[in-house]
């Protein structure tokens, strides 16, 4: 059966286009012909046979692409799929990388791995066909890719195949900087959904690529011609494989513990019902809290690690206020004060927090933003209070994190690097300039003047000893934040009306543009030219009073670094004003998910002494109503540079 000339004559009938459907075919003609593929081809020719040609175009038309920090997405069959052959494209590279950047070095790596294992949940291959991706897991992936760098002579360190815990990216990070090893690479997909996987590579530093290097290390993956690799077994067996003991997971844990801030709790002083989502979260977060004696409740259905995710609502992500509806729920039973939750990969923390102090009210989610704003002045206000604070203490996030948090640092004293990238590895980089020159920009100091480095997502960082955001330690400290706010009769909610009180109310939010399908990154780089090109005047009653385009080689990042760092200042911020109202809108196209994403700021100022609160509550009400009235305008201005509409609904926000 020619199944090419099936799969041409299937592709005419897709409108996509003609230089990408012929890709596709040889792409689909390499994988159906070569030997090394020859596992994957009865389900391509089942794909073919029964006509799945949007599946077979999507899987084929072009290698995953490796971004900034390795490859991620579906599970499947196909160069556009996660699967042993793309990752081992993805390690033959990083040891080509590792080669040429550490010459003559006996090189060795970390590995870890989370939850994940590939089950078809979209129902997309035949199940009573053989299936190389059927069940593999994220331990497979992880065992591969040993065998690649053990076949290329670098030692990888790996967990015993029998182990029964899991290295969450923070411990990663810091594992390789305490073993000191040249790198290190982590097979999660993070909160994604449950069929998905991913490649993490990360340098010496225990910290993610950042421009030049990860568009070196792109080239190299790129330029990957043949996969040298040997089975696990033998790379084992050849001693290039090692098994880490338990001693750096001791010092990860210790290494958190010790930014403590206050005395512990005493028995059932503040109760913390805590939920890893399945994931790898009670390794770090859920040890932490109870080696620091906190005693986290955690939900049974929820406790044991699976990469299926079964009893998590809506997505295993602590963005998302749905899945924390069974931890709501038993906080509730348990009258407990606060409620913590990480991610499948614990880098990144969420929660709740209950309304009254006594324990018997409801509970208030916390988005991103406000645990970011929160723990900064905590960890500032209580290093103040010990006499700890440094004489110049710097506080970092990104451009698109809440501006209170800048208000908040400067009222400390603090320097504040608040312009970043979105990307954790943006934040190590800034602490590595630090580490190594004594300054980033105008910031002066060194890592003893580190205090906190946040993200918009979820993401927190507060000790240099690692360089990726860590769920673990931040659980520690929003613990100890409820637990100080409630020896003095308060919450973590009394706590946020506080700092909007003091530093002015914002109110952020993220707008999701959805462009799906092969044409979606066509439309998104469309309505992005356009907006650069001529950009509004108004947004949603505002005056544009100025607008930046990163991707300016005249503007303050100055000459591309390579197309990696082109493709991440693919970044546009509109700053806007109205009658006093400052307001600010940022878009950048997802990295990993096929839609634009637009963060909306609006701010107020402090409250003033006097003021009567429901004078107070107005203004804080017309700041919610600034922010849904941009994000209406702003859909509708975005879409229309492609010729779209907005969908029923799709500007909605979540509050």
């Amino acid at each position: 059966m020619d199944f090419i000339a099936l799969a041409r004559a299937g592709f005419a009938t897709i409108d996509a286009d003609a230089a990408l459907q012929e890709r596709a075919l040889q792409n689909l003609d390499l994988w159906l012909t070569r030997p090394e593929f020859a596992d994957y081809r009865p389900q391509i020719e089942w794909l073919v046979q029964t006509g799945a040609w949007s599946v077979l175009l999507d899987s084929f038309y072009q290698i995953i692409p490796f971004g900034t920090g390795g490859r991620r997405g579906a599970v499947g069959i196909g160069p556009n799929r996660m699967n042993l052959w793309t990752l081992g494209a993805s390690v033959q590279g990083h040891c080509e990388y590792l080669r040429q950047r550490f010459p003559g070095a006996e090189l060795r790596v970390v590995l870890a791995y989370d939850v994940r294992r590939f089950e078809d949940t979209r129902k997309v291959y035949n199940p009573a066909l053989p299936n190389p991706v059927l069940g593999l897991t994220s331990r497979n992936f992880c065992q591969h890719a040993a065998g690649i760098y053990a076949a290329n002579g670098i030692r990888a360190f790996i967990l015993p195949p029998d182990s029964q815990r899991y290295i969450p990216t923070p411990e990663l990070s810091f594992t390789i900087r305490y073993l000191r090893t040249n790198g290190g690479l982590n097979m999660t997909a993070s909160h994604n959904p449950p069929d998905d996987n991913g490649s993490k590579f990360y340098d010496e530093r225990g910290a993610q690529l950042v421009p030049p290097e990860d568009q070196l290390m792109s080239e190299m993956v790129d330029a990957v011609q043949h996969i040298r690799h040997i089975p696990f077994s033998d790379a084992v067996r050849s001693g290039k494989v090692q098994f880490l003991t338990d001693e750096p997971h001791r010092a990860y844990i210790d290494l958190c513990r010790h930014e403590s801030l206050i005395a512990p709790p005493k028995v059932d002083e503040l109760r913390v019902v805590f939920t890893p989502l399945q994931g790898c979260g009670t390794f770090c977060a859920g040890e932490i809290l109870e080696v620091h004696g906190f005693r986290p409740i955690i939900p049974p259905e929820q406790a044991t690690p699976d990469g299926r995710f079964p009893n998590v609502t809506k997505s295993p992500n602590p963005e998302v206020p749905e899945c924390l509806d069974r931890a709501e729920k038993l906080a509730l039973e348990k009258h407990a004060d606060l409620i913590i939750a990480t991610d499948p990969d614990a880098d990144r923390i969420g929660g709740m927090a209950n309304r009254s102090p006594d324990g018997k009210g409801t509970f208030r989610f916390l988005t991103g933003n406000e645990i970011a704003a929160l723990l900064t002045h905590f960890k500032l206000a209580q290093l103040a209070r010990n006499g700890a604070l440094p004489p110049s203490p710097i506080v970092i996030t990104t451009e698109v994190t809440t501006g209170q948090i800048t208000r908040i640092a400067r009222s400390w004293g603090a320097q504040v690097v608040n312009d970043l990238l979105v990307g954790f590895k943006y934040h190590a980089d800034v602490l590595w300039q630090l580490e190594s020159t004594g300054q980033y920009g105008d910031v002066r100091g060194t890592l003893n003047d580190f205090i906190i480095a946040t993200e918009e997502s979820h993401g927190i960082l507060a000790t240099a000893g690692i360089r990726d955001k860590d769920a673990g330690c931040a659980a520690l400290l929003l613990a100890e934040a409820a637990l100080y706010q409630k020896r003095q009769g308060r919450t973590l909610v009394d706590y946020l009306d506080d700092l909007n009180r003091q530093f002015g109310y914002y109110r952020n939010e993220l707008l999701n543009i959805a462009l799906s399908g092969l044409e979606g990154k066509v439309h998104m780089q469309r309505m992005l030219n356009a907006l650069r090109t001529q950009p509004p005047k108004q947004i949603g009653g505002f005056t544009v009073a100025s607008f930046e385009d990163l991707q300016n080689p005249e503007g303050r990042l100055g000459p591309f670094k390579g197309e990696t760092d082109k493709a991440a200042r693919n970044f546009l911020i509109f700053r806007l004003t109205r009658e006093g109202m400052q307001a600010k809108v940022c878009l950048r196209p997802s990295g990993t998910e096929p839609k634009a994403k637009a963060y909306i700021e609006v701010c107020g100022e402090p409250w003033t002494p006097g003021t009567p609160q429901s004078v107070w509550d107005a203004t804080c009400a017309a700041i919610d109503q600034q922010v849904q009235m941009i994000a209406t305008d702003f859909l509708t201005l975005a879409l229309a540079t492609i010729g779209q509409k907005p969908a029923p609904g799709a500007d909605k926000l979540s509050r």
